[in-house]
């Protein structure tokens, strides 16, 4: 990773697999771009700053992990 400058934007992409990834994302609506083919959904986040791109990873990370949980309470899971 080269040396970060003050004004350098900062981006990060994640890519996952899940076999509901519409479900999966529509958590994502108002937190990131985003988009699924198949079972692949790829999460793109941009920002000025490393710290506010790590409260965004934050809230994308919950968001995910808010629509798994629900997503298992309607398959009876834990």
């Amino acid at each position: 990773m080269k040396d970060q400058k003050r004004n350098d934007s900062v981006g990060l992409t994640l890519l996952l697999e899940h076999s509901e990834p519409d479900a999966l994302s529509s958590g994502l609506i108002t937190e990131a771009d985003f988009s699924f083919s198949g079972d692949e959904i790829s999460i793109s986040l941009t920002s000025d700053s490393f710290t506010d791109l790590r409260a965004r990873w934050n809230s994308v990370m919950r968001g995910l992990i808010a629509s798994e949980q629900s997503l298992d309470a309607t398959r009876g899971g834990d």
